[in-house]
């Protein structure tokens, strides 16, 4: 008894000394990311990796992680209370403050603790090449034309209309005010979902047309299920509130219309479901361009929507409507689409016995239509078991003779394996692009959903003498192990209707970044490219009658934008919610920056960029925009030629495309690069030429009109950095200057006087 008192008394004495030795990692306070902005948040992580000697897979922690200890960040800290005695306790120091708001020099090993101060409300910095939503200003060089930089002017939208028809918008969010706060931009807003229709003369749904009213409304009928438009409005026109995340159109003036599509339309009653269809789409188009024409400005429509193309000419009007509703001063920017990243496109060519692939769906039926001038076969095989290569399995076989004798040129059938039953529908038609071509539609339905993935189902166009293409619609194509040697397919001609539309721009994507970190300081991936390449889903061309598209790309992957507060409160745990990259308060509510992935996020920014350029010239028709893209557009992928299928003419340029719409490209002796002399011109019509070095030997001055004229010449001296030149002889105008014979000088510029 003795010795086991003994034993006790030492361990209670030990007790202190073993606690002291404990280490401290595992019991220390964790810090606080929500009061953190994401680059704050990754740093953080990243000296989390450093001190505990991990490598980390970040991108401004990395940064982080290879500093010493004594590094420091500048940032802006909002305190209450006692800052002084914060500051003392953390080794800050106070740079300059505006009443709680400090710019302070902070320590990067004392970031996660200051964020514990109850004091400290926020901690906010960021890069300013952060790979995010600004990332698109850099890469669609928006950022030179916003500073009109070597241009007449910057161009911001201003006096130019955006339009965005989606789903989801919440109309409150800051980022559609001007920059300033003062100023509501959003002008117009039609809800077709909405039941207040009482006092509506529109053919579905109101409209609001006053910020008053638009901002009582708050968010679209389907603004707490869905966010998808507050998301592509702000890409392309927010104007980023606090934060880098802005459109690339901040100026422009808005109008809003929120649709119906799969996502929603159970908000629609039943009795009124057939009236959301295309030609409501087409309303919405309509409904945005005469709300500019009625204020004599120029519009640029963004839609991110759309649905597969057809063979039967269910688009030939709506395509027209489209040709008729656009023109100068009016164009409509659409997404490609994102079904590439299984095949959709099978090609049995003449000499060739057999061409196939597995089809399957989530829901209960899988379509495609197959196309030839000649006779060929279908095998359809239903294999019982997914399991193994020798599940049994039923074989289903037509001729397309035997379709075309039915006298209504359409083939029906039961096929019943082990526990399921499944229907088969054939009809033929001739094309609508080409009436000597026979078009098979053929729909495979099933009793229960998931068609094709328990139990395996595959196509095959057979017949050595037919050259046959089969056109994927609905559902999914996918080689499956159970017989590999049918793999077959591409992803090609899947760009959505109406993208796919001649008179409208259709936009692909790209992608810069692998992912992102969340508001809670946790990093999530999605990696469909980088380098600017064609993200992986990105649909691509050509059209079922053959045509080029996507007409252009814009970056489309892990893209940062805003996000609806509604959706948000509504849905906190939702797996969109948790990718946000923000929360922020404002107005009594919290609201969101998110990052998406999809043409539906590149569309907007292309649009965005379109604006930039009807600001310059307000009647641009869409085959205008179509030429300064194919002579302006950035090719990222150098192995391939362009135009393809793939990019269309490349990633979008904002500034290369405004050069061009400028007419500096019509003088070919200007240099691509700009001049960096600072250029003004004075009241008394004089320009102010500073240089940015004083010169070792003579300038020449060349100014040029716009179509190419040589106005004027002038030798400007050595040893001299500042001139006037007068212009009173030169009529008033936009003109192109160039600088020659100095290294450091040599460029052009576009300036108006």
């Amino acid at each position: 008894m003795i010795r086991q008192f003994s034993l006790r008394l030492r361990l209670l004495l030990l007790l202190p000394l073993l606690l002291f030795l404990l280490p401290t990692e595992g019991v220390a306070q964790q810090p606080h990311y929500g009061k953190m902005s994401a680059w704050v948040r990754q740093i953080v992580k990243g000296e989390e990796g450093r001190m505990e000697g991990k490598g980390a897979r970040r991108e401004a922690s990395d940064v982080a992680a290879a500093l010493p200890s004594s590094a420091s960040l500048c940032a802006f800290v909002r305190l209450e209370g006692d800052a002084e005695a914060v500051m003392a306790r953390h080794g800050m120091r106070s740079l300059a403050h505006w009443g709680n708001i400090h710019i302070a020099d902070i320590p990067l090993s004392r970031l996660a603790a200051l964020s514990c101060e109850p004091q400290v409300l926020r901690i906010e910095a960021k890069q300013s090449h952060s790979l995010c939503n600004d990332s698109c200003a850099v890469y669609l060089r928006t950022l030179p034309a916003w500073q009109g930089y070597s241009l007449p002017q910057p161009y911001t939208g201003q006096g130019v209309v955006v339009g965005v028809m989606d789903v989801g918008f919440d109309l409150t969010h800051p980022t559609f005010y001007a920059a300033d706060m003062q100023r509501y931009r959003i002008h117009r807003f039609w809800d077709q979902l909405s039941a207040d229709t009482l006092a509506s003369s529109l053919y579905v749904g109101r409209d609001w047309t006053t910020s008053e009213e638009i901002l009582a409304q708050a968010h679209s009928t389907d603004g707490s299920m869905l966010s998808h438009g507050t998301h592509t409005l702000a890409t392309a026109a927010g104007s980023g509130y606090t934060s880098p995340y802005r459109g690339m159109a901040p100026d422009a003036d808005l109008c809003v219309v929120a649709n119906a599509v799969s996502n929603n339309i159970g908000l629609v009653d039943s009795t009124q479901i057939y009236k959301f269809t295309y030609a409501t789409d087409a309303l919405g188009f309509k409904y945005m361009f005469d709300y500019a024409q009625s204020v004599g400005k120029p519009c640029v429509i963004s839609f991110s929507e759309g649905s597969a193309q057809d063979f039967r000419g269910d688009d030939v009007l709506f395509y027209e409507v489209l040709d008729s509703l656009t023109g100068p001063g009016r164009i409509i920017v659409a997404a490609a689409g994102n079904d590439a990243l299984l095949p959709t496109y099978i090609h049995k060519p003449h000499g060739q016995q057999r061409a196939g692939n597995f089809l399957f769906a989530h829901g209960q039926r899988v379509m495609f239509t197959a196309k030839s001038r000649d006779p060929f076969g279908i095998d359809i095989t239903f294999y019982h078991d997914a399991t193994t290569t020798e599940s049994p399995r039923t074989l289903w076989q037509v001729h397309t003779r035997e379709v075309l004798a039915k006298s209504d040129s359409t083939l029906t059938d039961t096929v019943h394996t082990a526990n399921r039953q499944h229907t088969i529908a054939i009809a033929a038609f001739p094309s609508c692009y080409n009436s000597e071509e026979m078009c098979y539609e053929v729909v495979i339905g099933c009793d229960s959903n998931a068609i094709g993935v328990t139990q395996p189902l595959s196509v095959e166009l057979t017949g050595s003498n037919a050259d046959v293409e089969l056109f994927k619609q609905a559902g999914y194509i996918s080689p499956h192990p159970i017989n590999p040697s049918l793999n077959d397919g591409e992803a090609t001609h899947c760009i959505n209707s109406p993208a796919s539309a001649p008179s409208v721009i259709s936009v692909g994507a790209t992608g810069y970044r692998k992912g992102a970190y969340n508001y809670k300081g946790e990093w999530g991936e999605t990696d469909y490219a980088t380098g600017g390449l064609r993200s992986y889903y990105s649909s691509v061309g050509p059209t079922f009658d053959g045509r080029l598209k996507p007409d252009v790309t814009a970056p489309g992957s892990n893209v940062i934008s805003a996000y609806s507060s509604y959706y948000i409160e509504a849905h906190p745990e939702a797996r969109d919610v948790l990718e946000d990259v923000e929360h922020f308060d404002y107005g009594g509510r919290t609201y969101a920056w998110n990052r998406n992935s999809g043409t539906s996020m590149a569309c907007p920014a292309a649009a965005g960029v379109v604006a930039l350029w009807l600001q310059a010239c307000p009647t641009l028709s869409p085959a205008d925009v179509l030429d300064i893209i194919a002579h302006t557009s950035q090719h990222n992928d150098p192995v391939l030629s362009y135009p393809n299928q793939q990019y269309g003419y490349g990633q979008i340029d904002a500034y290369a495309g405004l050069l061009y719409l400028l007419s500096s490209t019509a003088i070919p002796s200007l240099p691509v690069n700009p001049t960096r002399a600072q250029i003004s011109i004075t009241p008394d019509a004089t320009l102010h030429i500073i240089l940015p070095h004083t010169p070792t030997q003579p300038t020449t001055l060349t100014i040029y009109t716009t179509q190419g004229v040589k106005c004027l010449t002038i030798t400007l001296p050595a040893q001299q950095r500042e001139h006037r030149i007068s212009l009173a002889q030169l009529p008033r105008g936009i003109y192109a200057l160039q600088f020659d014979g100095n290294a450091e000088t040599v460029g052009a510029a576009l300036f108006r006087w």
